[in-house]
């Protein structure tokens, strides 16, 4: 190779990087940093915001060092023109350069603006500007890591193709390709065998503890219209602790008596853990027989509810239907998970599903073996995880409504086969964030009181309601965040997502992803908190004849009370 030709080379390695790194990979790691700062759906602060502009910022920086290999390998070499206009270049690098350092600028100057966009929307104190500077730093330490952990695979790479050739003889082009396999696949196994099992059975030890624990304040039911009680087969040890405070929870027949001024009947809970048995059929076979002992077919409304990861039934929901029914009712639940809904959605989805069919399939099987006249309405219900637990149990909208007399869906995850057929067959010109489905005659959507009000025209029985914010993370987030625009984001913003919102390939998803982990932080009626829509959203599905919006305030602003001084 001649002098000249080695110096150009040189010249140009020079050009294509900044501080070691490749000047492609910066460029491009710049701009994904600079779209990582725009809004998202919730409201960050300033080091959570840092950690996923580091992390997106690295996935900028692989991307452009990939396209930018082939092009110098492949591409560069045929073009004599370009590789002779060593001005050109160097002015092109500058302000491609100059673009990008001026938009990753721009964009933490703007962040905290952003920021504040969501934060007014969401009733939430703004933050400063100088506060959201400091982003900056710890992306660059989070990029700084990564880009290290990056280099050293890489490093052990190279050495392990030198060794395939060196010592096994391996061609030195096969080597160069095996040694990038093999690794890969090594990183994958270790990931997935090592860490990930690692970590779910570290994961599982913890929250089995979690599991075995017991709220404070709560207490073993001894009333026979609970499991737990003495007078279950289910043992209070064996509900574990979402279970517990379910069973122990609500208001009783004297105080629903006092909140309706009418006699109330003693509300039936019941509940089945993953100690209770072994199988979910055994576990399905624990709930039908405490239904039976506590003679919850007799009740005038039964709900079938699906629990979230760790087993969790919100009170808000089983407190207003018992409310609303005047104790006249039973709810039954089983666990089959004792996870954080994100890693069982991970790791149990399966279980999740196969649950909630379990148990609706179950308790439909001996309703429909009941008079006609003499069952109670069977309504189910699911929140976030559990919200996909109890679609499982049917194949489609026709098939649901054939077979219970209501349902009510709240926070629906985006990959529910159900809410996502639904929401694909919309109405032509109905936006995706509150969908309309054949008119609403079936099944409607709702983010407020005021969405749910507005709706005219008739909704027949039996009613299917879907809540959703338009800032809830767990909605929307779904793997065609990667590479393609949602309709949702191409369309006018709901009520609570900020107007500057876009959608960039790769970043958004990364975006929407951490927003779950914090997306019950904003107050309630954004994010993933559904808890003051709840009650209107059960009196519109089912209610008793002659209700009116003026009881189920007073029963919402009752469970609001008991639910704040239970906290």
């Amino acid at each position: 190779m001649s002098t000249a030709v080695t110096e150009q080379s040189t010249t140009s390695r020079r050009h294509l990087s900044v501080f070691g790194l490749d000047f492609v990979g910066l460029v491009v790691a710049l701009f994904f940093f600079a779209w990582s700062l725009s809004p998202s759906l919730i409201p960050r602060e300033w080091y959570f915001q840092g950690l996923i502009s580091g992390v997106t910022g690295i996935v900028g920086y692989g991307i452009g060092v990939l396209v930018a290999f082939p092009a110098r390998r492949w591409i560069a070499p045929r073009l004599n023109w370009w590789r002779r206009r060593h001005t050109v270049r160097r002015i092109a690098e500058v302000v491609v350069a100059l673009i990008a350092v001026g938009t990753l600028l721009g964009s933490l100057l703007a962040a905290a603006g952003w920021q504040n966009e969501i934060r007014v929307l969401m009733g939430i104190e703004t933050t400063t500007g100088f506060a959201y500077l400091r982003t900056g730093l710890v992306s660059v330490a989070v990029f700084a890591a990564l880009l290290y952990i990056a280099r050293g695979l890489r490093w052990v790479g190279r050495r392990f193709a030198e060794f395939l050739a060196t010592r096994l003889r391996v061609p030195v082009v096969a080597a160069g390709v095996l040694a990038p396999v093999i690794l890969v696949l090594a990183v994958v196994v270790f990931v997935d065998q090592v860490l990930l099992a690692s970590s779910s059975m570290a994961a599982r030890i913890v929250f089995a503890d979690d599991n075995n624990s017991t709220d404070p304040g709560v207490e073993q039911p001894q009333i026979p219209e609970r499991s737990g009680s003495p007078a279950s087969p289910a043992s209070w040890e064996s509900l574990g602790r979402q279970g517990r405070t379910f069973v122990a929870g609500g208001m009783d027949a004297e105080e629903l008596t006092e909140l309706n001024g009418t006699p109330a009947l003693e509300p039936i809970r019941v509940y089945a853990g993953l100690e209770a048995d072994g199988t979910t059929d055994e576990q399905v076979q624990l709930i039908l027989d405490e239904l039976d002992r506590t003679k919850a077919w007799e009740r005038e409304i039964l709900v079938v509810a699906g629990t979230t990861g760790t087993g969790w039934v919100n009170p808000f929901a089983a407190d207003s239907i018992e409310a609303i029914y005047n104790g006249d009712s039973a709810i039954a639940a089983i666990q089959y998970s004792f996870l954080p809904s994100w890693i069982s959605f991970l790791v149990d989805g399966s279980a999740a599903k196969a649950a909630g069919n379990a148990l609706i399939n179950g308790v439909h099987e001996r309703w429909s073996q009941l008079p006609e006249d003499q069952r109670p309405k069977l309504v189910v219900y699911g929140e976030s995880l559990g919200s996909q637990s109890a679609e499982a149990a049917f194949d489609d909208l026709t098939d649901m409504r054939s077979q219970i007399d209501g349902a009510l869906f709240v926070g629906p995850p985006n990959s529910n086969r159900l809410w996502r057929s639904i929401v694909d067959h919309r109405d032509p010109g109905s936006p995706e964030v509150l969908p309309v489905y054949e008119d609403g005659v079936a099944v409607r959507f709702a983010s407020d009181l005021q969405t749910l009000e507005d709706q005219q025209g008739p909704w027949n029985d039996p009613r299917v309601l879907y809540l959703q914010h338009a800032s809830d993370p767990v909605v929307w987030w779904g793997p065609g965040l990667l590479f393609e625009r949602p309709d949702w984001l191409a369309e006018p913003p709901g009520a609570d997502r900020s107007p500057s919102m876009r959608w960039y390939p790769i970043v958004t998803f990364a975006q929407v992803a951490a927003d779950i982990m914090v997306g019950t932080s904003p107050p309630v009626g954004h994010g993933h908190n559904y808890e003051d829509l709840i009650p209107y959203g059960w009196a519109a599905v089912t209610s008793p004849e002659g209700w009116t919006l003026t009881d189920t305030q007073r029963i919402a602003e009752a469970v609001e009370e008991l639910n704040t001084a239970d906290e």
